[in-house]
């Protein structure tokens, strides 16, 4: 029996069916069989479909797309390079949406919606980075720059690298923001230190650090509510 779409009831193809009974009719393995268009000689587009939705060894499904690399797409016979960008633009599209909704409920004096706002954007990185956060006397937002993305446990925070922004920009206050890929936003004696070693070089330039947030899975860690800034 074949497995080509061609060979499918009419009704059952993924893109006749989208159109006659909505997109939402859709399985998952449908709606990823539209966007990558076609299978193999041996296999048909929803073949193709399932093998990308299972191919993460332990996220499996639609959110295992947000952890599968370049390789891997690539090991799966029938995605090449064309196919393997867009299957990695549809996570990065997906994300970036989801971050465009947050922000606009950023209040930059409130370390919640602002942990929430990177919760979202870290949430599938595997390695530290950190977020610089330069706000004017208001309190509103002039620019958000990544200052540093380092290893699987640790990022490095250049306190010269922080202040040559904030004077290029005129910022007043800085905010920093970094991920705990581990999940588990605790502070490490590291981060306290530099902290407060950029705190101290702050007060000769009066550029204020308004907060410094880690952010985990689901929860994050204010220094600034914690009482340590």
């Amino acid at each position: 029996m074949s497995n080509l779409i061609k060979d499918l009831a009419y009704c059952e193809r993924p893109y006749e069916k989208a159109i006659e009974k909505g997109i939402d009719s859709l399985s998952d393995a449908e709606l990823l069989a539209v966007i990558i268009k076609n299978g193999t000689q041996e296999e048909s587009s929803i073949d193709l479909a399932n093998k990308i939705l299972n191919a993460h060894p332990i996220h499996k499904g639609i959110l295992g797309l947000n952890y599968l690399q370049r390789e891997d797409y690539l090991a799966i016979k029938g995605i090449g390079n064309t196919k393997a960008t867009q299957l990695m633009g549809i996570s990065a599209l997906a994300g970036r949406i989801n971050c465009s909704r947050l922000k606009m409920s950023i209040c930059y004096d409130n370390p919640q919606t602002i942990a929430k706002y990177y919760m979202e954007k870290c949430k599938f990185l595997s390695k530290e980075r950190v977020y610089l956060m330069l706000l004017s006397s208001s309190h509103m937002l002039i620019k958000e720059i990544l200052i540093s993305e380092g290893l699987v446990n640790q990022a490095l925070i250049s306190p010269r690298d922080i202040f040559i922004e904030a004077l290029k920009h005129s910022a007043v206050r800085i905010i920093l923001v970094h991920n705990h890929p581990s999940g588990i936003p605790n502070p490490s004696n590291d981060d306290i230190c530099i902290t407060k070693r950029i705190i101290e070089a702050g007060k000769l330039l009066d550029i204020r650090l308004s907060d410094h947030i880690i952010v985990g899975n689901g929860s994050y860690f204010s220094m600034a509510e914690r009482g340590i800034i």
